[in-house]
């Protein structure tokens, strides 16, 4: 930022105004907006008519939900008002529009001084480096002083607080003493330049303090007057970036994004990129309250609404190289959605997720096992307005239940895991190690590997895979926090891996890297200051020890006592109205979120939630390796058995072993290959495409029971395939992410089970109501996969198509649709249900787990043995 005003065209200074809840801000907003002459007739909170808070729920509570925009010019200035939520409850919204904010006004009731979340807001301003002004309003108050708020400022928050104004015979002497630099040239001036002044409040070296009343306008032209003189300049760069800070749905229901540019210039009809999705906008608009002006270019510093752009998500930075500040205030609860019994929880979930566009803090998921939707909550007060929200927008009445806390998960020292994918045709292995970081570090990421040994876009995309998904933890599932996950080995394959099977891999690696860690279960901690009588500090203190929190020594004043600590939210929750009870109403309490520590009762927690990470199919640890032309899964404790690449040494990057192999059949098979070998495995498994696999494998004993080779294709296999994708939980979750995924993921195990069994398969997916579809039917590896056309059922198909196999075909049909079973009797066909198929995949995979361990038994140790073996041998070939 520029300290000196040379270009009379500066670019917009974007003011935020934050305070804490009844301080007065929007009050003062009002004030600013009308002083400068934005608008001509002041509203009220009481009234409900303020430019800022549009909203009906805003006007019916008398608070801001929301953020709100109003530009206005001062003095030659041009500034956008940004005004912002106060409650605690909504204090999430508030850090998102820090980051867009180039100065702030953080207002300070003068009747209160400063408040606990006060505290809060001016530690976050300093972690996004915000250069802020205080203003002291409701000085029309009785009992309001100034020198008593300029006491609690210095005293409360840590910086050097001057104030500015009439009445401050010592101002330039006292904003002198902010550095040596200023009091060298103070001293032999005797003044302090506006541009010197700037440039300490960029550096957040000086507070400048206004004392006034936005109700009666008083001190409020002085104000203005200040934040033009000595707010510092914003500068950007010549090319085009933005931040997103909000989504939300305009009266006609349409999609509005709205981005501060921070480079550049954008205009209709300009491309933006964002996660690899390039979209055009449609429409600039430049927002004052609800109503807005199509205009046809935003240029840098300025904050504007934009349609067309459905990818882009708050917090989400195009053209921005640098990454988003992580989020501090996160909501620490979470709770269930009970719907009206006539509303299918799934058909309701996707308007959830839209709210959740709008209020990423609400990380609404999916919970499978109970068929229910949880949202995370900051409060009471935020539960209500999201009740009220559903209710306007779709009618439905709706209750929160069963609030529980968001617990976390880490690990203690470090852990090594690793992830390998290799179904039929595909290829990826990847190692990672996991350190545990100090707490409130957040996930940070990085690759070891040299590009010699794994290019450049591949670790770039493992890295991308490690950052777009929440790991779960493996003691709760909850998500996982405090962890340096380091890449330290990977392979491709030059013709077989695809970008999803590096994904398959990197999920794959961390899950089993934290099977083998020692896990930490983390609980959201508060940190309190409590003001009780003399008489009873004594209960105070032991009720803090009771709760599992930890306190200073006390503290006395006049007749009260005042106790400041931390500890658990579960145990301070509620505290405060047990406090006003044994009191009396005296004794006060107020609570700050001070990040996650230990669990102070993991053992009751994890018999609560009775998470079992192995029966978690949205987050295998186990890997999947190839042999007879199939993927077989391979149990995450023995991955290291089967893995391509040894395990490597952080400090050294030389290879080891952490610990030997397990004694049995598999300890001995080596399946570690070079890119040759690997080709050689492929093209061997699997064959060219038109080959036919397993038509002359001799008979091998699998656990005494002799194996049946694959006979010639007399039997079909017909697969109701979104029938099955619904009763496989896996799949079903899958398909809720993404359903073109879960037709994959199907595919590719039909693919494998196909191929084992020397089977012929179809796949039938229903199209009868996506319009003007016209049907598709494909092959790969051997099945055939059929989309039917619009207007024409999947029963109705599988019905005509079994009816057309020749009379020496046995069909087997697998569903659990009524009607398809009932067309699958009438044609003489063998019926399976989805969940029986399910069984029927496992064994295959059992099967091929035992060939391996018998071709280990028989010596074939690694793979150049066992390929030479069954080249001498072409009875056993493929």
């Amino acid at each position: 930022m520029s300290e000196r005003p040379e270009d009379q065209r500066q670019p917009n200074t974007v003011l935020g105004v934050i305070a804490h809840v009844d301080a007065g801000k929007t009050t003062l907003s009002e004030a600013l907006l009308y002083v400068s002459g934005a608008i001509r007739k002041r509203g009220r909170v009481d009234d409900g008519d303020t430019v800022m808070d549009t909203d009906a729920i805003e006007r019916s509570r008398g608070i801001t939900v929301f953020s709100g925009t109003a530009p206005f010019l001062y003095g030659g200035r041009a500034f956008t008002l940004l005004d912002t939520p106060g409650h605690v409850d909504f204090s999430a919204e508030t850090e998102r529009a820090m980051g867009i904010m180039d100065a702030c006004v953080l207002v300070i009731s003068g009747a209160s001084g400063v408040q606990a979340h006060t505290r809060t807001l001016f530690r976050l301003l300093a972690l996004y480096e915000i250069p802020t002004v205080v203003f002291v309003t409701k000085m029309d108050y009785a009992l309001s002083d100034e020198d008593a708020v300029m006491d609690s400022l210095r005293k409360e928050l840590d910086g050097t607080f001057v104030k500015f104004g009439d009445g401050n015979a010592d101002f330039y002497e006292e904003t002198a003493t902010c550095s040596e630099e200023t009091l060298d040239r103070f001293l032999e001036t005797g003044t302090v330049e506006d541009g010197e002044i700037r440039s300490l409040v960029r550096r957040r070296l000086l507070y400048p303090v206004f004392f006034g009343s936005g109700l009666k306008l008083t001190g409020v032209e002085a104000f203005l007057s200040g934040l033009v003189r000595f707010l510092p300049y914003p500068e950007y760069g010549a090319d085009f970036s933005a931040r997103a800070y909000k989504i939300m749905r305009d009266a006609a229901g349409e999609r509005v994004t709205f981005l501060k540019v921070t480079g550049g210039t954008l205009r209709a009809r300009d491309a933006v990129t964002v996660r690899g999705v390039t979209e055009k906008v449609h429409e600039i608009r430049r927002y004052s309250g609800s109503r807005y002006t199509a205009v046809q270019e935003a240029r840098a510093g300025d904050l504007c609404g934009v349609t067309g752009l459905t990818a882009v998500r708050a917090g989400d930075r195009p053209g921005d190289p640098f990454p988003a500040q992580e989020a501090v205030l996160k909501p620490v609860m979470r709770y269930a959605v009970s719907l009206p019994e006539h509303v299918d929880p799934e058909e309701a979930f996707p308007v959830f997720k839209a709210l959740e566009e709008e209020d990423p803090a609400l990380s609404v998921t999916w919970n499978g096992y109970l068929r229910e939707i949880e949202v995370g909550i900051m409060g009471e007060v935020q539960g209500e307005v999201l009740c009220a929200v559903i209710r306007e927008r779709t009618g439905m009445e709706i209750r929160l239940t069963g609030g529980h806390v968001l617990y976390m998960e880490t690990i203690d020292g470090s852990a090594y895991g690793v992830g390998h994918f290799e179904p039929l045709r595909h290829y990826a292995e990847v190692h990672v190690r996991l350190d545990a970081l100090p707490r409130g570090s957040g996930l940070r990421f990085r690759s070891d590997v040299p590009q010699n040994d794994l290019a450049a876009n591949w670790q770039n995309l493992i890295l991308t895979h490690l950052k777009e998904k929440e790991h779960a933890g493996v003691l709760t599932g909850s998500p996982v926090t405090d962890l340096q996950i380091t890449v330290t080995a990977g392979r491709a394959h030059l013709k077989h891996t695809e970008g999803g099977d590096f994904r398959q891999a990197t999920y794959r690696a961390v899950r089993n890297a934290l099977m083998h860690a020692r896990s930490v279960l983390l609980e959201p901690y508060v940190r309190f200051r409590i003001r009780v009588p003399q008489e009873s500090v004594s209960r105070a203190m032991n009720d803090i020890r009771a709760r599992y929190g930890t306190y200073l020594a006390p503290v006395y004043n006049g007749g009260d006592a005042y106790l400041s600590g931390r500890g658990p939210v579960t145990g301070f929750n509620d505290y405060p109205k047990e406090l006003a009870s044994y009191t009396g109403g005296t004794g006060q309490m107020v609570l700050e979120q001070d990040g996650y520590d230990r669990c102070h009762d993991t053992e009751a927690v994890l018999l609560k939630t009775g998470y079992d990470p192995l029966m978690d199919l949205s987050n295998p640890a186990s890997s999947v390796f190839c042999a007879y032309g199939a993927g077989f899964n391979v149990p995450w404790d023995e991955v290291e058995r089967y893995m391509h690449l040894p395990r490597v040494n952080l400090n050294s990057r030389a290879s080891f072993r952490a610990a030997p192999a397990p004694a049995g059949p598999s300890a001995s098979v080596s399946l570690r290959a070079t890119d040759d070998e690997l080709e050689a495995i492929m093209l061997r498994e699997f064959g060219p495409i038109r080959r036919p696999q397993y038509t002359d494998r001799k008979p091998v004993a699998v656990s005494g029971k002799p194996y049946r080779p694959a006979a010639a294709v007399t039997e079909e296999l017909v697969v109701d395939g979104y029938n099955v994708i619904f009763a496989w939980e896996d799949l079903r979750k899958l398909s809720e992410e993404d359903i073109a995924a879960a037709r994959e993921k199907l595919i590719g195990i039909l693919v494998n089970y196909s191929a084992f069994r020397g089977i012929r398969t179809t796949v039938v997916f229903d199209g009868y109501r996506v319009f003007r579809n016209p049907g598709e039917t494909i092959s790969r590896g051997g099945v055939t996969i059929v989309y039917t056309k619009e207007q024409e059922s999947g029963d109705l198909y599988i019905e005509k198509y079994i009816g057309s196999l020749p009379k020496d075909t046995r069909a087997s049909v697998v569903t659990s649709d009524g009607m398809i079973q009932i067309a699958a009797l009438r044609k003489n066909a063998v019926r399976i249900a989805s969940a029986e198929f399910a069984d029927m995949v496992r064994e295959a995979d059992r099967e091929i787990a035992g060939i391996l361990e018998t071709r280990a038994r028989e010596g074939h140790g690694t793979v150049g043995e066992w390929m030479a073996g069954r080249a001498d041998s072409p009875a056993e070939g493929s």
